[in-house]
C-alpha cells in the first residue's frame, strides 16, 4: 500500500501535472494542446505528463474528430485535488487568501461539476439550516422537506441516487475550510442554478457569477445572502 500510495503522490507532485490536474478542476474536457499552454510547457512534455495520468486512471481521453479530449476518469480524482489544497499550512494558506487576485475564485467556483467557494459553502449550510437535508459523519441525507424543495426546480432526486456515483456527500472546501455539497445532487443542483440563470461562467475560468436573480432567488428560497 506505502508504495502504491507513493507512486500517486508522485504522479500528483510533478509542477506540470498538478497544473494539469488543477485546470481540470472546471470539470471540462481540455486537449492536449490547451493543457500545453496552461502548463506553460511544449506539446511534446504535456503529451508524456498526460500518457503518465491516463496509465494512472486519473484521467480519460475521448477522441472527438481530429481532436484528444483529457478529464477526470471519475469524481473522487477531483475531490482528492481539492482536498490536497486543504494542507496548505496556516499561513501560505492566509497569503492565498488573501492575494487580491485569488478573490472571484474563493468566492464561487466550480470544483469539478459542483459549486464551491463561499457561497457553495453558504448554499450548503442554508440546506442544512432549513431541513432540505441533514449532515451524518459521512454524507447528506435528503429529507421530505428536500424532495419537496427540489421537485419545485425539477430536479429527479430518485433518478438521481439510482446513479453509481455518491448521491450527497460533503466536500472539504480548499479556501473556505468548511465542507460544501458534492455528489450527483451537487451537480444536478448547478446544472439547474445555471440553467435557471442564478448563476452564469465566467469565460475560461473557474470562476462562477452570482446573478441578480439568483442573489433574490437564494435568499427567498435558503436565507442564503451572498
Amino acid at each position: 500500500m506505502e508504495k502504491e500510495i507513493g507512486y500517486m503522490t508522485s504522479l500528483i507532485g510533478d509542477p506540470v501535472r498538478t497544473t494539469i490536474l488543477w485546470t481540470l478542476l472546471d470539470g471540462r474536457a481540455y486537449t492536449a494542446t490547451e493543457l500545453a499552454i496552461c502548463a506553460d510547457t511544449s506539446p511534446q512534455n504535456i503529451s508524456m505528463h498526460l500518457n503518465k495520468l491516463v496509465q494512472a486512471d486519473l484521467l480519460t481521453v475521448a477522441s472527438q474528430g481530429r481532436h484528444k479530449y483529457y478529464r477526470f476518469s471519475r469524481e473522487e480524482v477531483a475531490y482528492a485535488i481539492e482536498a490536497i489544497g486543504n494542507l496548505i499550512p496556516g499561513e501560505k494558506h492566509k497569503k492565498i487568501i488573501n492575494n487580491k487576485d485569488n478573490s472571484a475564485i474563493k468566492y464561487c467556483r466550480t470544483c469539478y461539476d459542483h459549486l464551491a467557494g463561499k457561497v457553495g459553502v453558504l448554499i450548503t449550510e442554508g440546506l442544512v439550516k432549513q431541513k432540505i437535508l441533514e449532515r451524518t459523519d459521512s454524507d447528506y441525507l435528503l429529507t421530505k422537506r428536500g424532495d419537496i424543495f427540489f421537485g419545485e426546480l425539477k430536479i429527479d432526486t430518485y433518478k438521481l441516487k439510482m446513479h453509481r456515483r455518491a448521491f450527497a456527500k460533503p466536500c472539504l472546501d480548499w479556501s473556505e475550510r468548511k465542507h460544501h455539497l458534492a455528489g450527483s445532487l451537487g451537480a444536478a443542483f448547478l446544472d439547474t442554478m445555471l440553467s435557471l440563470d442564478w448563476l452564469r461562467r465566467a469565460k475560461q475560468s473557474r470562476v462562477v457569477i452570482v446573478t441578480s436573480k439568483g442573489q433574490q432567488q437564494l435568499y427567498d428560497r435558503l436565507r442564503v445572502t451572498v
